[in-house]
This record gives C-alpha cells, sequence and structure tokens, in this order.
C-alpha cells in the first residue's frame, strides 16, 4: 500500500523557509533588543532619549534608510526613516516609541537578564523589542528581495508615554500618505493577540475655587471648596456607561492647606474612556456642562478628549485578515483584542487610515518591575511583520 504524502503549498514551505531564517538569527535580534534595554530612554530625560535615537538612526541608515530628525525642544528628538520600494505604492507606516515610563538609574533594581525563555529589563515589553523587530524585519526584506518590495517609513517619537504632544501632528501627517499603519507596540498577552481596538482617552481637571476662613472662630465665613468638589466627582463618576464602552474614573484629588482651615480651594483629575468615537462631543459636552451646587464656588474645567479611539473598522478588519492568514502559513492562529489603553496608533486610525497595532513582542509586565518578553515569539513576530509589509 502507497504511503501517503502531504503536499506542502508553496505559501506554507515558505512561510517556513522564513521562519526558519528568523529563527536562525534568533541571537542577532536579541542582541539588538539588549543594547536598546541597556540604553535607558525615560520621556523625561531628552539626552537620554536623544542618544538612543542617535543609535538607533544609525542602524536604519546602515540598512539604507533616507533619515528625517525632527527635533523637539521639551523631548527627545522624533526619528522618521523612508525607505523605496520596488512598487511605486503607497508606503507602509511602521509606528512606535523609544521613550519609556522608567526614570533613570532603573536598570540598577530592574536589570536587563535573560532566564529560560524570558528578557527582562525596563521597555523591553513597551516597546524596545517592537524597534528591534522593525530593524530585523526590514533587514530579512531587503535579504530576500534585493531591496524592499515597497517603500516602508519607519516613526519613532519620544512622547508616547506622556501624551504624544510634541509629535502627533507628525504621526497623522505621515500616516495620510500611508495605505496602512502598523503599531509595534506590545502584543496582547502571552498569546500574542494583535489590537484591532483602543479606547480613546481623555483627561480633564475639576478645580473648584471657595473662601478660605478660620475652622473654628469663622466657620460660616468659608466656602469649603472640598465639599462642593466632593459633590462635583460623585455627579462625573455617574457618567460611566459600561455598555458604550465609556468610563469616568477620578485619579488624583487635591485641596485644603490645614485642618483647621476652611479650604479654599481643591481638584481633580478625572481619565475619561471612550469606545466609540461618537460618544467623544457627549462626555465632553457634559463635563464643560458642570454648574457648581453651592453658588458660592467658582467651579473651572480645562482638559479634553486627547486621543481619539482606535475602532475596528473595515479597513482595520481588513488587514487583521490578512494577518491572520499570515500567521495561519506560520502555524498559529493569530487573535485580536479591543483594550482599554490608548497609543499612537489610536491617532492614524482616527484619520481613517487602516492600522493594526499590537504587533511587537509578546511578555507580560508592561510599566511594572516584571516586564518581560518572550524570546521563543520574536522569530514569528518578525515573519509576521514582514509578512505584513509584503501584502498590505
Amino acid at each position: 500500500m502507497a504511503r501517503s504524502t502531504k503536499i506542502l503549498l508553496p505559501s506554507t514551505f515558505e512561510a517556513g523557509r522564513r521562519l526558519a531564517y528568523f529563527a536562525e538569527r534568533r541571537d542577532q535580534i536579541l542582541a539588538t533588543l539588549r543594547k536598546l534595554v541597556e540604553l535607558e530612554s525615560p520621556s523625561d530625560n531628552k539626552a537620554a532619549v536623544d542618544h538612543l535615537s542617535d543609535v538607533v538612526a544609525a542602524k536604519f541608515v546602515a540598512l539604507g534608510g533616507a533619515l528625517t530628525i525632527h527635533r523637539a525642544d521639551d523631548f527627545g528628538n522624533h526619528l522618521q526613516v523612508d525607505f523605496a520600494g520596488k512598487s511605486g505604492a503607497q508606503p507602509v507606516l511602521l509606528l512606535g516609541h523609544y521613550d519609556t515610563v522608567y526614570p533613570l538609574g532603573t536598570l540598577a533594581t530592574m536589570p536587563c537578564r535573560l532566564a529560560n525563555d524570558k528578557l527582562t529589563g525596563p521597555g523591553v515589553l513597551d516597546m524596545k523589542s517592537g524597534i528591534a523587530l522593525m530593524l530585523h524585519s526590514i533587514a530579512a526584506l531587503k535579504d530576500w528581495h534585493g531591496e524592499l518590495p515597497r517603500p516602508v517609513t519607519v516613526l519613532l517619537v519620544s512622547d508616547e508615554e506622556v501624551g504624544s504632544d510634541s509629535s502627533r501632528v507628525i504621526t497623522e501627517a505621515l500616516a495620510k500618505k500611508a495605505a496602512a499603519v502598523l503599531v509595534l507596540e506590545p502584543s496582547y498577552g502571552f498569546e500574542g493577540a494583535v489590537k484591532t481596538a483602543r479606547k480613546g482617552v481623555g483627561e480633564y481637571q475639576i478645580k473648584v475655587t471657595g473662601k478660605a476662613s478660620h475652622a473654628g472662630l469663622d466657620f460660616q465665613k468659608g466656602v469649603n471648596a472640598i465639599v462642593e468638589l466632593a459633590r462635583q466627582i460623585e455627579k462625573v463618576t455617574g457618567f460611566t456607561d459600561l455598555k458604550k464602552g465609556l468610563t469616568v474614573n477620578v485619579g488624583i484629588i487635591s485641596g485644603g492647606s490645614r485642618t483647621n482651615v476652611v479650604p479654599a480651594e481643591a481638584t481633580a483629575q478625572v481619565d475619561v474612556r471612550i469606545a466609540r468615537l461618537k460618544d467623544a462631543a457627549g462626555i465632553d459636552r457634559k463635563m464643560r456642562a458642570l454648574r457648581s451646587f453651592n453658588r458660592k464656588c467658582k467651579l473651572e474645567i480645562t482638559g479634553g478628549i486627547n486621543r481619539p479611539p482606535m475602532e475596528r473598522t473595515a479597513g482595520v478588519a481588513a488587514l487583521y485578515a490578512k494577518a491572520v492568514a499570515i500567521a495561519r502559513d506560520l502555524g498559529w492562529k493569530l487573535g485580536e483584542a479591543a483594550v482599554g489603553g490608548g497609543s499612537d496608533g489610536n491617532f492614524t486610525a482616527g484619520l481613517g487610515i487602516p492600522t493594526l497595532d499590537g504587533l511587537g513582542g509578546v511578555g507580560d509586565g508592561a510599566h511594572a518591575t516584571h516586564e518581560h518578553i518572550l524570546i521563543s515569539e520574536l522569530p514569528r513576530r518578525a515573519a509576521l511583520i514582514a509578512g505584513l509589509i509584503e501584502s498590505v
């Protein structure tokens, strides 16, 4: 009886070859990543971020990229690298950041360390693994094709962790020229799901001004700002609508000076998350329509929605479908997730540009002392990214 032979489809065969290519180079990817992690880059230290930017820029230039430095005064410079391609198609934008949330000196207590399948260190997951994957995916495509199959633009910003105020205009300008945006932020969970939806983010401040007085001698002459703020907090908390994916969280409050003084001032910092762009105007209107319960108090509302939501549009779904097909050929089922946190992908998706997020490293502990990536996942993440650049 003749033995049955399993026929390997060309796409599957090619995917296997590519996965083997990156597996053979896993230690090179790891070495690149360790170098990036060991160069600390907190958002508020321009010199440190600029040093890392110079190192990363040199690596992209060595691959043939054309460098543009977008200089920033208060934060590190933003790095744009353009690669020509065989086709005249619109470029794919690879988006990320190299600032981290950890203060300078964190490496002393949170070293970059290899243990079993884990690499730890500040920013290793969020998102220096994404930068390393960008570099090695582009290098692979050039190795395979001689030149990139299509134009690619890389944008790495320095202020994503603190709101992207100085980089947003650059991100949006480049996104408008792109066919699609691939965001190399960390994947979701140990299964490595990509992110097809993110909530929009808003930050508001409620400031109450009352009137100070001696709490014992002139209690009735005072106007208690903290009491007024407490009533406002109860009101805005009621704006939460879980069915719509809208949450309002009062995260920081402050006020008063001494226990024997009726407080003249009090403030609250409020975090707002929205799942749908159409809810942005409504929650903003509610926040700005707040009026004081005690007419002797003055109320001041500042802030607003600073990141639109990334909604799962048809363009996002189409990108995800391509990623699923590539992952299937590579031998695994790629999941998707909707998350509450925002990224610069919110800006690009908000413009209607097809955007797929969470293509970076697989691991856990972003912004935490146990932050780490799984080294074994690096080859197939790189293969996925390379495949997406080709197929968009």
